[in-house]
């Protein structure tokens, strides 16, 4: 005989995730963390610039 199934109550898991990413994107916008991110996007786009062909700029004649 099959175990009998029980209502699970609570939120469902897409409901979860919702507010999970809600909270990440707040985290994120926070005033608290701006200089954080501030710093990593200009790290990123350094990084971005010297790996592109734009770099050879910096290279003397």
């Amino acid at each position: 005989m099959p175990p009998k199934q029980q209502a699970i109550r609570g939120r469902s898991n897409a409901t979860q995730e919702k507010g999970m990413a809600r909270k990440v994107v707040e985290e994120i916008t926070s005033p608290d963390n701006r200089q954080v991110i501030t710093a990593v996007g200009l790290f990123v786009a350094g990084v971005a610039f010297l790996h592109s062909s734009l770099s050879e700029i910096l290279l003397p004649p």
